[in-house]
């Protein structure tokens, strides 16, 4: 039988860009660059939770680095550095090395270099730690939304959480529109550029993985001010023409999960700054709502009902 530290070798060690000692030793070294903050981000993913049994362990590898570095995307850094930790129920050599190929094309994508980590026995249960650089005091944060600021989502909201729905039966894609959502889910693209090319634009922002409205009540809560989002702004209609019905369409986009879309706040002064932004990635860049004085989140539906509505929590 494979041994622990075999794997490790074989599957999950590769010479670094930016790393002075990485993988084989009891930590690593590596060296910020000079006049850069460092940028430090954990996210997990268990089976059953945040993944189903029967995915492909090359997305898999894809996804468990890709949502890590969106958390660095969204505070307008670059990602650098990750430590994988892994819980596996048996050390399934096939399993094991589709989803390193998966993780280190994402790494390979995004220059990022594996630095260590760890594996065990147990459930399995996915882990990295991300590293990233920020030129110092221009990180992008949560707590910078002022009163008057518009409310911007990158790409198509939504489509992940349809992508699931669909494979869990809850709803019937095209075979287009089942395609491209179940990429979605199963293969998020970090938007990397799009974080960098707002930060001095962006007043707050963080990316989307629990739903528009949840994740835009942490700006709200951190920057102590309000919002008001209009369904009709939504990038609605991509949605349904995946085939989704437009309350679908719309529950998926406010209330799902697993985008890693980017969801920021501007003043409208700089409007003009992130349509340039967009035209410049090829990348749709969507106002779908304002910062207001009064707190709490309001939704404006087309007929002109406010609601509210929420996003993932895995504990409710």
């Amino acid at each position: 039988m494979t041994s622990e530290f075999e794997l490790i070798r074989q599957h999950f060690t590769r010479n670094g860009r930016h790393t002075d000692l990485g993988v084989g030793d009891d930590a690593a070294l590596f060296t910020p660059t000079a006049g850069m903050q460092l940028v430090v981000s954990t996210d997990m993913l268990a089976e059953g939770t945040h993944f189903l049994p029967d995915t492909d362990p090359h997305d898999l590898g894809w996804k468990t680095l890709a949502v890590n570095i969106s958390d660095i995307a969204a505070m307008g850094a670059t990602p650098r550095w990750g430590l994988l930790a892994l819980a596996l129920p048996s050390a399934d050599e096939a399993w094991i090395a589709a989803f390193a190929r998966g993780l280190f094309e994402c790494a390979q994508a995004f220059d990022v270099d594996l630095v260590g980590g760890d594996t065990t026995r147990g459930p399995r249960t996915l882990c990295v730690t991300i590293f990233g650089e920020v030129p110092s005091g221009h990180a992008i944060t949560r707590d910078g939304a002022g009163a008057g600021d518009e409310v911007w989502v990158t790409g198509l909201p939504g489509r992940a959480a349809l992508g699931l729905a669909h494979l869990q039966d809850r709803v019937r894609l095209t075979g287009t529109g089942a395609a491209e959502c179940i990429a979605a889910l199963q293969r998020p693209h970090p938007r990397v550029a799009a974080g960098r090319a707002l930060r001095d634009v962006a007043s707050a922002m963080l990316d989307v993985s629990d739903g528009v409205a949840g994740d835009l009540a942490h700006i709200l809560e951190r920057s102590g001010v309000g919002a008001e989002l209009e369904v009709a702004a939504l990038p609605l209609d991509a949605l349904t023409a995946f085939g989704a019905s437009q309350e679908a369409a719309r529950m998926a986009c406010l209330s799902g999960g697993d985008d890693y879309e980017l969801l920021f706040t501007a003043p409208p002064a700089r409007r003009a700054d992130i349509e340039r932004i967009g035209a410049g990635l090829d990348l749709a860049i969507t106002c779908i709502g304002r910062i207001t004085d009064t707190p709490g989140l309001r939704i404006v539906a087309t007929d002109g009902r406010v609601g509210t509505a929420g996003g993932y929590d895995h504990f409710r």
